[in-house]
């Protein structure tokens, strides 16, 4: 889907006559998610979301940062339309997320959770291959393009095409659940903790192997994690989240440089680590 424009009218005051015609000028919009004063709340929970203000750009991988609880799941959810807001608005490809079909909207966004979320009953082939059978695509395509992606994140389809998720190692079946959230070819990546619950050396390859995925494959991904290493590692952008509220947004240069209190308290844990 094209990036949408907006129509810019000038003041009749600024640079030309009144009696002249107004000028119109396109301007494309270059951001594929958007978050306009967004509130999200539980009848019986004080505000989870307060006041969410937040774009993300095509291509860019957005992470958000925070500890428990903070609403950075949440926010994961509001865009693929798990959720909806009480207040303020979601866009997703210049369009709310309350008027898409819920079903169209989250065949156009890959979603990565911890372990991949496979379904244990089915191989890996058909795990990967679920999206593009439920959107019509016919067998000798699907099989094609599990082949292509099996192979894309480092796993022979001829050695796993046919295997079932217990019969692979935590590593490889994150690889499968990144595997199956590309599957549709999808413009968006949402990904909660994808690597959270891998051994030290693992999470280091994924996160590697996934930075050069997403930079080859010019996918936008947002993705959530408790982890400042892995937000330096895999952000163009952090925002920082604290109590349902966006702190701080910005480069991981930036970050780093950050005098905000929760982001030193988070840099501090780095200094520990190389004690």
């Amino acid at each position: 889907m094209a990036a949408p424009f907006v129509r810019i009218t000038p003041d009749p005051e600024e640079g030309r006559p009144r009696s002249a015609a107004p000028t119109i000028t396109l301007v494309k919009i270059n951001s594929l998610v958007q978050f306009h004063n967004v509130t999200f709340s539980l009848p019986t929970a004080a505000n989870i979301i307060s006041d969410l203000n937040l774009s993300v750009e095509r291509g860019e991988t957005l992470v958000l940062l925070g500890e428990s609880g903070c609403g950075k799941t949440t926010t994961l959810k509001l865009v693929n339309r798990l959720l909806t807001p009480n207040g303020g608005e979601v866009r997703v490809e210049g369009k709310p997320t309350t008027a898409w079909d819920p079903i169209a909207l989250r065949r156009r966004i890959g979603y990565v959770i911890q372990e991949g979320g496979l379904f244990p009953h089915f191989t890996i082939a058909r795990n990967v291959g679920l999206v593009p059978s439920l959107s019509g695509w016919d067998q000798t395509r699907i099989t094609e393009r599990v082949r292509e992606l099996l192979s894309l994140v480092g796993l022979d389809p001829d050695r796993f095409a046919e295997r079932y998720p217990r019969e692979l190692s935590g590593g490889q079946r994150q690889r499968v659940g990144v595997a199956r959230a590309l599957a549709a070819d999808p413009p968006l990546l949402l990904l909660d903790e994808p690597f959270g619950a891998l051994d030290p050396l693992t999470r280091a390859s994924l996160q590697r192997e996934f930075a050069e995925l997403t930079s080859r494959l010019g996918k936008t991904a947002i993705l959530v994690t408790h982890d400042v290493r892995e937000a330096l590692i895999l952000a163009r952008r952090i925002g920082l989240m604290h109590k349902g509220q966006l702190l701080l947004l910005d480069t991981p240069e930036r970050f780093l440089a950050s005098d905000n209190p929760q982001a030193r308290a988070y840099l501090d844990t780095l200094e520990v680590e190389k004690q």
